[in-house]
């Protein structure tokens, strides 16, 4: 998996993409078998160990959106130190969405819009456009073009909100 997205970071770089976002681990994954789980935790602990290096050299800023509460202390310390070093990077912004579900993205966005706008529950119903901010992807344009590998044909609860007028593309190809 790791060449797979060293390669499309290559790719994107190569032809001006300013943003990648990519699925990692998604609020459902948790259901999965705790030995899954725990293999998919290490993978995510040497990625970050050995990859944001590289990614910092190469210019490439490093953003993780999605609950990392649930994540082992030694993967938040690896998840704020990876976006700390890469915060100035400008040629590339890499987002992993970690334990992210869109439609929490949107509950959780509309809950921190109430927190600071307590007056616009009483008030005439609120614009779209005034939740954006508040959604894990706000430092994004929205996406042009949605790849979706391994044969499945559904966004799976990712960013539900930013695909609105996404193209799709499904391969069957992992």
């Amino acid at each position: 998996g790791v060449e797979a997205v060293r390669a499309t970071v290559r790719a994107c770089i190569e032809r001006g993409v300013g943003y990648l976002t990519l699925f990692a681990f998604s609020t459902e994954n948790w259901r999965r078998p705790e030995d899954e789980v725990s293999i998919l935790m290490d993978l995510f602990v040497r990625a970050l160990d050995q990859e944001v290096g590289k990614l910092h050299r190469n210019g490439i800023r490093f953003r993780v959106i999605g609950d990392t509460s649930r994540f082992d202390p030694r993967i938040r310390e690896l998840i704020a130190a990876g976006e700390a070093m890469t915060a100035r990077n400008t040629r590339l912004t890499l987002t992993i969405a970690a334990n992210y579900g869109g439609r929490r993205d949107i509950a959780q966005a509309a809950q921190r819009y109430f927190a600071e706008h307590p007056e616009a529950a009483k008030g005439p119903p609120i614009l779209p456009e005034a939740l954006e901010p508040y959604l894990a992807l706000n430092y994004a344009p929205e996406p042009d073009l949605f790849i979706r590998t391994g044969g499945e044909q559904r966004i799976s609860n990712f960013l539900l909100w930013q695909l609105a007028y996404t193209e799709f593309h499904f391969t069957d190809m992992l």
